[in-house]
């Protein structure tokens, strides 16, 4: 396991994604209910960025072409998307969003 600094706590905002870089895979974060969630930024259907999508009730919405992943699960939840994303757990540090890689 290896924690990386992906964020400041206070950069996220509720119900939007925000764009992280760990090493050299593109992360997207998510601050939902309170908690902190971290996903491969990059949508399997089509490559588009995750981050730059809508974000509601723990879902995060491809601005592609509409399909939705569960940020808690990486589960694909409705077409076109089929495969999920995946997804990295996250350590909360004296404000730093810390994702094991």
């Amino acid at each position: 396991m290896t924690l990386k600094f992906a964020a400041n706590l206070d950069d996220l905002n509720p119900d939007e994604p925000y764009a992280a870089m760990g090493d050299k895979e593109q992360i997207a974060l998510y601050l939902v209910d309170g908690e902190v969630y971290a996903t491969h930024n990059v949508c399997t259907h089509q490559f588009a960025l995750l981050s730059d999508g809508f974000l509601e009730d723990g879902c995060i919405e491809c601005p592609l072409h509409q399909g939705k992943f569960d940020v808690k699960t990486g589960a694909a939840l409705c077409a076109p998307v089929t495969a999920p994303i995946k997804t990295y757990r996250v350590h909360v540090e004296g404000g730093a969003v810390m994702v094991e890689l």
